[in-house]
């Protein structure tokens, strides 16, 4: 068996998620409970909202994924999948969002790569730090006025080891860029990461929060 070049990877955000689960358990509540204690048109309003609702909170916050594998990535989004050959891949940009640009000049953004603009700020926050700390000449977390506290300041500088090379502090998502860049770099010129691009839609959640906006139309108009 063929051992692969690339580890196949999976990114998702975690803070979209945990908001999806809330949601859903929110609006479930609220909803049964309209359908099982209201009264007149308040049952039927209650379920077209439900399948209104529901699909929408789904594909905005559980359904977003990026899976990277060897020779693809494939880009699942609130309303389409996208496959993308590494080939056929320009590059990956970072500004106020993260996108696939591909060779033909279309892009699709990465929704289940959110850019954090806080989260950027506090890794240039501990990154100028770490620049400080360099400069005074400390060689771990514990040195100086640091300690104590210091080795547990994030998931950068605090945590290094003393033999650990020292880079600059990312932000998570850029991080996750950092990564899928090199297997670009790596993997583009592929022959087997060649092809086509196909994109579907998807119709399992269109078809379901249409229905239940007719529904809901329809009801609200008849009254």
């Amino acid at each position: 068996m063929t051992t692969p070049l690339v580890k196949d990877r999976i990114y998702r955000s975690p803070q979209a998620l945990i908001g999806g689960v809330l949601l859903l358990v929110i609006v479930g509540w609220l909803g049964i409970d309209a359908l099982f204690r209201g009264r007149g048109h308040t049952p039927w309003l209650a379920l077209a909202a439900l399948i209104l609702i529901v699909p929408l909170v789904v594909a905005f916050t559980l359904r977003p994924a990026v899976f990277a594998g060897e020779d693809r990535l494939r880009v699942r989004n609130p309303f389409r999948v996208i496959t993308l050959p590494w080939g056929e891949i320009a590059s990956l940009r970072s500004g106020y969002s993260n996108e696939v640009i591909v060779k033909s000049g279309a892009k699709y953004q990465l929704w289940a790569i959110p850019v954090s603009l806080r989260s950027r700020k506090k890794a240039a926050r501990r990154q100028a730090r770490a620049e400080t700390d360099a400069r005074r000449g400390r060689t771990g977390s514990g040195a100086g006025t640091g300690g104590g506290l210091g080795g547990f300041g994030g998931f950068g500088g605090g945590l290094r080891g003393a033999d650990e090379p020292a880079g600059p502090v990312r932000a998570e998502t850029d991080k996750v860029m950092d990564d899928l860049r090199t297997t670009l770099e790596t993997r583009g010129e592929a022959e087997s990461a060649q092809g086509e691009i196909v994109v579907r839609w998807a119709y399992e959640v269109m078809a379901p929060a249409v229905a239940g906006a007719v529904l809901l139309v329809t009801l609200l108009a008849v009254g």
